[in-house]
């Protein structure tokens, strides 16, 4: 019988194929992005962070298996630190005081905030989880594909560890253990939950190359 992880990512396999040919990707493994452009999706990055970390201890005290609820807990915790580290690297620390998230950022943090007014936290774990797994996956094959001595070696080694690995495995087994108690259409919700949080990892990439204003 399919894992319900394997016909969640079945469902998004054309947005991921999608994802690893947009230009900002293709610069990225080229190691000729702009500056000016990583720098941009970085600082998105961070206040995107800011409420995904609210999102992961959220998720957390809604989990009813200790081990889960400790699992979460160190997504939040270790997840988001090393993320900070690789800002603090290539940012300096330093985030613009007058930054604001663009529109599809702001679109893709409501939509996960949003999830967590749901009242069965299966739908809140898979919209987290593209966040998680496509990373990885576009981390993985940045690492597979880059050019020698890439001027954002350091982001890429960090999506390609075996323990950044190792936390995406453990949470699409909680997804796949949280499935068993769930019905048809909840396990529908949660694909299409994963589908939209994954449609959204489309965009911010690709806003982050077109340097994505409000237009008003």
């Amino acid at each position: 019988m399919m894992k319900w992880s394997d016909k969640a990512w079945q469902a998004t396999e054309k947005i991921y194929n999608e994802i690893i040919i947009l230009p900002f990707i293709k610069d990225l493994m080229n190691g000729v992005l702009s500056d000016e452009r990583f720098n941009f999706y970085l600082v998105q990055d961070a206040l995107y962070l800011n409420d995904y970390s609210k999102l992961l201890m959220n998720i957390a005290v809604k989990l009813q298996k200790p081990e889960h609820i400790e699992a979460f807990l160190k997504f939040a915790e270790d997840g988001i630190a090393v993320e900070r580290a690789l800002h603090a690297s290539f940012l300096k620390g330093y985030i613009p005081s007058k930054s604001e998230m663009t529109p599809t950022c702001k679109l893709y943090t409501s939509y996960l905030i949003s999830s967590l007014t749901h009242p069965r936290v299966e739908i809140s774990l898979a919209a987290a989880l593209p966040c998680f797994w496509i990373y990885q996956k576009v981390g993985e094959f940045i690492y597979a594909n880059s050019i020698e001595n890439n001027k954002f070696q350091n982001w890429i080694n960090a999506y390609s560890e075996e323990a950044f690995l190792i936390s995406v495995q453990k949470a699409i087994e909680i997804c796949n253990e949280v499935v068993a108690d769930c019905n048809e259409n909840l396990q529908q919700e949660m694909t299409d939950a994963f589908v939209w949080a994954s449609k959204m990892e489309w965009m911010f990439w690709d806003s982050a190359y077109k340097l994505e204003k409000w237009a008003i």
